[in-house]
């Protein structure tokens, strides 16, 4: 399996810190992590909270956002490439990580992961959703140049919204008979994708 976890610079001084922090601390830190982690707008910890972590795992303030940001790379790594818990804990050794610290990613990992997974999956990726779906049908019959004319068009009308707000846009877009039939064709497609992920 290829590695999810390369060892750059800040890998390895992370891996150093972390090394140093005491297994019981770092099972909480790293728990904490993992339950804020779905969460892309909210800290893990408060400024108040993160002095406290500097004095009491004995780390500055640089050191720490390292240790932190790191750690939940490391998780979101877990999360992407979907790694078994004894496969992370692997490539954390591999990495140098201290086996008490990676076995505690590893338990924390396997106990986490669903839970994590399933909340991830019904967060928003885009700074848009779509909320509604509205369609209208448009028959030209004639215009100054030609008196016969049939030129029929649909438009539809996509209601978005921004998440957390409660305002919603109206997005409309004309189609005419071949570029609605391509539109269709390509949403096929990507329906075929999704359901061959599920």
């Amino acid at each position: 399996m290829t590695s999810i976890i390369k060892e750059t610079q800040s890998i390895k001084e992370a891996v150093t810190f972390i090394n140093a922090i005491d297994v019981n601390k770092f099972s909480r830190l790293i728990s904490r992590i993992i339950q804020k982690l779905h969460l892309k707008e909210e800290r893990t910890f408060s400024e108040e909270e993160e002095q406290k972590l500097q004095a009491a795992l004995l780390l500055d303030k640089n050191a720490l956002n390292l240790v932190l940001e790191t750690s939940a790379f490391i998780l979101e790594q877990a999360v992407y490439h979907n790694v078994k818990p004894p496969s992370l804990q692997q490539q954390l050794e591999a990495v140098h990580l201290n086996p008490d610290k990676a076995e505690v990613f590893s338990q924390i990992w396997a106990t986490a992961a669903p839970e994590l997974v399933e909340k991830l999956k019904h967060n928003i990726f885009a700074p848009r959703k779509l909320e509604h779906v509205g369609w209208q049908l448009n028959l030209q019959m004639a215009q100054s140049s030609q008196a016969r004319l049939k030129s029929p068009s649909a438009v539809l009308q996509l209601g978005l919204q921004t998440e957390g707000s409660e305002a919603q846009e109206n997005v409309f877009v004309e189609f005419n008979h071949q570029e609605l039939l391509e539109f269709y064709n390509k949403l096929e497609i990507v329906q075929g994708q999704l359901d061959s992920l599920t």
